[in-house]
C-alpha cells in the first residue's frame, strides 16, 4: 500500500442531510456495490445502515467503517450518525482520521447539528471539504448556504462549483477550476460527461471563478502576483494552493449537487482524493510514558515500533471487534502488542478490513491504515505499542450523559441476560452509563438523550430476548453553590483507646461557569499547620462529598475547597480523622453557600411551517423555553429556543400533532442552569417522597 494514496475520511452532517445517500453513491461509483439501495422507501435499505433498527427507522445509529477505490487511491471512508444522541460515535470517527466531509443540506443550510460537527473537526483539527447536498429540492439555494459557513460557523468557505440550474431543474455543475461544464448521464448518473459552459452561464462563472482565484491568493504570494499581473494560473498551481490550505485548515472548499439524484458525487471524489491530506501530510503526536509533558511525533512508518489506537468496540455474534487507529509500525496476525493503560499483553489472533458488517481476513495491517481486530479485551480510547510503557494517544472527548431512566426485566430469568447487555453497550458506547440506585435498588441507565436510551432498550429487546419495563425518565440535576464561606470544623473522638483528631479552616468559593473542572482543591496551609501527609486525606474528604448534596441529593459541582489552617495531635491524628473531619466540615459550611439546583439546559432547534410557527413558539415558552432566534426561509420557520430538558418529554409527540405531523426537530445538551425557586421546591418534594417510598 502506498501510504501517499490512502485517504481516511468520514462524512459528518447535520440529520436528514443525506450523508447515508451519499456513502452509497462513492461505494457505486467506485464499485463497491453493484446496486444503489436507499435509506428509506423499500429495498434492503442502505449498505451502510446495516442494523434492523437503522433501516426500519431511517437513521444512522452507530458510525459503519468500508474501503474503496478511486482512480488510484484507496479511501477508507467512516459514514457517521447525524443525532446529537449518538455524538460520541462522532467524537472516535473524527479522532482518528485525516480529513472530513461536512455535508449539507441546500435548504436547510447549517443546522444545530452541523455547528456541533463543526466544533468537533476543529477540537481535532481535521482537514475538510464541505459538500451542499439536495441541491434538487425546492427552496435550494446554494449561495444561501455557503454564505452561512461564513458567518455562522466562521469558515473561510470557498465556491469550487456553482450549480447547473436548481430545484427539479438541476442539471449538472460548472467545474471553477477547469472551466467545464459536467453532466452526469446513464441510469445512475456513472458517465460524467464535460462540455463547454452554456452561454447562460458564461458571466456569472467567470465572476465565481475570479472569486475564486482572489480567495486563494490570500494563501499563496505566487498566486497574488500572478493574479496582480493578470496572468491566467494552471490547473495544478490552483490545486497545490487548494491542497495546502486545506490541509492547515484554512479553507473549506464547497462543492455542490445531489446524491439521491446521481450528481455531482464523482467530481466529490475527485476533489477527496486531490485535497484531502493522506497520513504522511498529516502531523500526529503522542505522550511519552515516562515524561507525559514530552510530545514526539509519530510516522506513519512500518518499520518503526507499532502505535496504534483503538476508538470503537463492537460486539457481535462472533466476538469483540476492536476497531483501530495504525499511527506507527505494522500489526501482524498472530503477534502480541502491549495495551498501555493495563500493561497486559494481548494476541491479535484475527485482523480484519471492514465493509459495513461484512468483514475480509488480511495477515498484516500496516501504519496510515485502519483495521479492526478479533478477541482483544479493551476499552475506547486505549493505545496499543509493541513496547510496554511507549506512549499514550490524546483520548477523545466524552461528554457528561443528562438523562436517566430505571430498567428491570419483567420476569427473573431475563436478570443474567440484562446484565449481560448492559455490560456489553457500556463497554462499546462511553456515553451509555448503567449504576445502581443506592436507595431503591434499581438499575439506572444513563445517556444523552431519550432517543440514545430508546435504541438500547430496543437492542436490549431484539440481541437479548429480554423483556424489560423501563421508568419514567429522570434528570440529571445538580447542586451548586451561589457565595462563598469560611469553613471551620474539628473532629474530636478521644474517650479511651486509640483517639481521633483532626481541624480544618478554610473557605468554599463558588467557581466560573467555565471553570475546566467541578471541583477544585487548594492547600494554601503554611507553616506545618497541617502535616503534609494529611492535606491529600482532606481533600478526599471533600471529594467523597460531592457525589450527594445536601438539598436533594444531588451531586455537587461548581465548587472550590481551600485549605488555609488546622491543627492536628501527635498520636490521635490519621489518614481517617482528617477524611471524616473533611466530609462533615464541608456538608455543614455548603448549607451556607445558599446553593441552589442546576437544570440541564437543552438547545431545541425546531423545522415547521411558517403556517405553525406562533402554536410552536407558544408550546416553547410553556415549557419554559427562551427563544433565541427565528427565521422563515420561503415556507419553512425555523425556531431556536433554550428548554430545559425536564420539560422535553414527550415533546416529539406534541410537535407532531401540532403541525399535522410536518415538524420535525434536534436538540442537544447546551449548558446547566439554575432552577427556578418554584421548580427547585416541587424537585425536593418529589425527592423527599421518593426517599419516604423507598425507606418503607
Amino acid at each position: 500500500m502506498e501510504l501517499s494514496k490512502l485517504r481516511n475520511m468520514g462524512i459528518s452532517a447535520h440529520i436528514d442531510s443525506g450523508k447515508t445517500t451519499l456513502s452509497e453513491r462513492i461505494l457505486f461509483y467506485a464499485g463497491r456495490i453493484h446496486r444503489i439501495q436507499e435509506v428509506k422507501g423499500g429495498g434492503d435499505g442502505a449498505t451502510m445502515d446495516y442494523m434492523d433498527l437503522e433501516r426500519e427507522r431511517g437513521i444512522t445509529i452507530t458510525s459503519a467503517a468500508t474501503s474503496v477505490k478511486w482512480h488510484d487511491c484507496d479511501i477508507n471512508l467512516i459514514d457517521t450518525p447525524g443525532h446529537v444522541d449518538f455524538t460520541v460515535e462522532v467524537e472516535r470517527s473524527l479522532r482518528v482520521l485525516d480529513g472530513a466531509i461536512l455535508v449539507l443540506c441546500a435548504v436547510g443550510g447549517v443546522q444545530s447539528q452541523s455547528m456541533t460537527v463543526d466544533r468537533q473537526m476543529k477540537r481535532y483539527k481535521v482537514p475538510r471539504l464541505a459538500f451542499v447536498n439536495k441541491m434538487d429540492r425546492t427552496g435550494a439555494n446554494f449561495d444561501r448556504v455557503v454564505g452561512q459557513l461564513h458567518d455562522k460557523l466562521g469558515a473561510d468557505a470557498i465556491r469550487m462549483q456553482i450549480p447547473i440550474g436548481k430545484e427539479d431543474k438541476l442539471e449538472g455543475v460548472i467545474d471553477l477550476v477547469t472551466m467545464k461544464a459536467c453532466y452526469f448521464d446513464g441510469d445512475n448518473g456513472e458517465t460524467v460527461r464535460e462540455e463547454a459552459i452554456p452561454e447562460a452561464y458564461a458571466k456569472p462563472a467567470a465572476e465565481a471563478r475570479h472569486a475564486m482565484l482572489e480567495a486563494l491568493a490570500m494563501y499563496s504570494d505566487s498566486l497574488m502576483e500572478k493574479l496582480l499581473s493578470e496572468e491566467v494560473p494552471t490547473e495544478d498551481e490552483i490545486h497545490a494552493v487548494v491542497k495546502a490550505a486545506v490541509s492547515n485548515q484554512s479553507i473549506t472548499p464547497v462543492f455542490c449537487g445531489s446524491a439521491y439524484k446521481n450528481k455531482g458525487v464523482q467530481k466529490l471524489l475527485d476533489a477527496i482524493v486531490r485535497y484531502l491530506p493522506s497520513p504522511l501530510e498529516r502531523k500526529v503526536t503522542a505522550k511519552r510514558w515516562d515524561k507525559p509533558d514530552e510530545l514526539f511525533d509519530l510516522v506513519p512508518d512500518p518499520k518503526k515500533p507499532l502505535v496504534a489506537m483503538a476508538f470503537k468496540i463492537v460486539d457481535d455474534p462472533y466476538g469483540q471487534l476492536t476497531f483501530m487507529r495504525i499511527y506507527q509500525g505494522t500489526i501482524t496476525k498472530g503477534e502480541a502488542y502491549i495495551n498501555q493503560r493495563t500493561s497486559q499483553k494481548q494476541r491479535f489472533s484475527r485482523i480484519v478490513k471492514m465493509h459495513a458488517d461484512k468483514r475480509e481476513e488480511i495477515d498484516v495491517g500496516e501504519a496510515g491504515d485502519i483495521v479492526a481486530v478479533m478477541g482483544v479485551d479493551t476499552a475506547s480510547g486505549d493505545t496499543y505499542a509493541s513496547e510496554n510503557k511507549y506512549c499514550t494517544l490524546e483520548s477523545m472527548f466524552v461528554p457528561e450523559p443528562v438523562i436517566k431512566m430505571s430498567i428491570t426485566p419483567t420476569n427473573r430469568d431475563g436478570l443474567d441476560k440484562l446484565s449481560k447487555a448492559l455490560q456489553r453497550f457500556t463497554r462499546e458506547d462511553p456515553t451509555f452509563r448503567v449504576a445502581t440506585d443506592d436507595e431503591t435498588g434499581e438499575t439506572l441507565i444513563a445517556g444523552m438523550g431519550e432517543l440514545h436510551l430508546d435504541i438500547y432498550v430496543e437492542r436490549i429487546k431484539r440481541e437479548f430476548k429480554v423483556d424489560v419495563e423501563v421508568g419514567a425518565p429522570k434528570v440529571s440535576y445538580r447542586e451548586a453553590p451561589t457565595r462563598a464561606t469560611e469553613y471551620e470544623y474539628k473532629h474530636k473522638k478521644q474517650t479511651g483507646g486509640s483517639g481521633q483528631f483532626a481541624h480544618i479552616v478554610g473557605r468554599l468559593d463558588p467557581l466560573p461557569d467555565d471553570a475546566p473542572e467541578s471541583f477544585e482543591f487548594e492547600d494554601a496551609v503554611v507553616g506545618g499547620r497541617v502535616p503534609r501527609e494529611y492535606i491529600p486525606s482532606v481533600e478526599k474528604g471533600f471529594r467523597a462529598s460531592l457525589s450527594k448534596g445536601p438539598i436533594a441529593g444531588f451531586p455537587i459541582v461548581g465548587v472550590k475547597a481551600t485549605l488555609s489552617d488546622g491543627s492536628y495531635h501527635d498520636v490521635d491524628s490519621s489518614d481517617m480523622a482528617f477524611q471524616i473531619c473533611a466530609r462533615a466540615g464541608f456538608r455543614e459550611a455548603f448549607l451556607n453557600t445558599k446553593p441552589v439546583l442546576l437544570e440541564p439546559i437543552m438547545k431545541i432547534e425546531v423545522e415547521v411551517p411558517a403556517d405553525f410557527q406562533g402554536p410552536v413558539t407558544g408550546e416553547l415558552n410553556k415549557r419554559r423555553g427562551l427563544i433565541v432566534s427565528t427565521e422563515t426561509i420561503g415556507n419553512t420557520s425555523t425556531i431556536i429556543a433554550e428548554v430545559p430538558l425536564a420539560e422535553t418529554f414527550g415533546y416529539s409527540t406534541d410537535l407532531r400533532s401540532m403541525t399535522q405531523g410536518q415538524g420535525v426537530f434536534t436538540m442537544e445538551f447546551s449548558k446547566y442552569r439554575a432552577t427556578p425557586g418554584n421548580v427547585q421546591k416541587e424537585i425536593v418534594e418529589e425527592r423527599k417522597k421518593a426517599d419516604l417510598a423507598a425507606a418503607k
